[in-house]
């Protein structure tokens, strides 16, 4: 049984402590919710709770980056990117200093705060960043790796935490690289390019369209930025269609990566399962997936238009 993510964050983030005495670790009085609790009571003399204060509580974390040591800053993943986007430009990335943000409750997994807590624009924001790293694991095993690769970039990084438990994807031998997808289906039809919680049921559509004669490739981009590039080429120029998953909204997340990409190197029929433009809803978690579009069926309902476009074009 999958404990919730956030818990696997908390652990991991005191194994990371033990291992490194320079980490220190910030939140905003959302402890309890973050997970940094865990910390705090190992390591009370490196934590730090600034309140309801996102932005100062980043102001400070570049103050303790500039002395030596390894800011870990937590808190819900809208309030890193928009409360503090002016602090986090200015006085983290302008400068290159070395301070993690831990953006936690990622995507629509706040359900239980309702729309105002739920993160569908963060990875936009954060992609826009200059020399930002962002990482978006997909299950524990994937957060786990991603929440110690963090502590030995030297830059600013961002990570995407989802408050609920996933569908275990990669065992412990898994081989993770910043900046290098994984193909998790070899397929030849149609390239699925997923995302965090989204990989499972990437996984699962893909089983659905063999059934239905369509040979899907599935691929992780657990590192949206820097976006490998040559492996999507790859998949995309072999595949000739390529559908994009996501729990953030269709603007400037997965799909505009991808597109990007697409643009650049091989340009193919491209859809997308992500957000469209509006919020979420309250309720709970895979209610409000279903009501955002972003499930199975409506994976595999566009991989088969997406195919059916490029079927089309090559008879043209």
């Amino acid at each position: 049984m999958t404990m919730p993510l956030r818990d696997v964050f908390g652990e991991t983030l005191v194994e990371l402590g033990r291992q490194k005495p320079n980490v220190v670790v910030l939140d905003a009085d959302l402890a309890g919710a973050t997970r940094s609790s865990f910390f705090s009571k190992k390591f009370p003399e490196r934590f730090f709770n600034l309140g309801i204060a996102e932005a100062n509580m980043v102001s400070i974390a570049a103050g303790l980056a500039t002395c030596g040591k390894t800011p870990f800053v937590c808190t819900f993943s809208f309030l890193l990117s928009l409360r503090a986007a002016d602090q986090i430009r200015s006085q983290i990335v302008y400068p290159g200093l070395n301070v993690k943000l831990m953006g936690t409750n990622g995507g629509l997994s706040g359900y239980s705060d309702g729309v105002t807590h739920q993160s569908i624009m963060d990875i936009a924001i954060m992609r826009a960043m200059p020399k930002m790293t962002i990482i978006v694991p997909s299950d524990e095993t994937g957060l786990k790796w991603a929440v110690r690769v963090a502590a030995e970039i030297v830059g600013p990084v961002f990570l995407r935490i989802p408050r609920v438990s996933a569908p275990v994807i990669h065992d412990n031998q898994s081989d993770f690289e910043i900046g290098k997808g994984i193909c998790l289906k070899k397929g030849s039809d149609v390239t699925i390019v997923a995302m965090g919680m989204m990989a499972c049921r990437a996984l699962e559509a893909a089983e659905r369209l063999d059934e239905k004669g369509i040979s899907a490739e599935v691929v992780e981009i657990h590192t949206i930025k820097p976006m490998d590039e040559d492996l999507l080429a790859r998949s995309i120029s072999k595949t000739g269609a390529v559908v994009t998953v996501e729990e953030h909204s269709r603007y400037g997340g997965l799909y505009s990566a991808v597109s990007e990409v697409v643009g650049r190197h091989h340009p193919v029929p491209i859809e997308y399962v992500a957000i469209e433009d509006r919020f979420g809803e309250s309720g709970q978690y895979e209610e409000i997936l279903e009501v955002c579009g972003l499930t199975v069926r409506n994976i595999v309902d566009k991989a088969e238009a997406v195919n059916k476009r490029k079927t089309n074009s090559k008879k043209v």
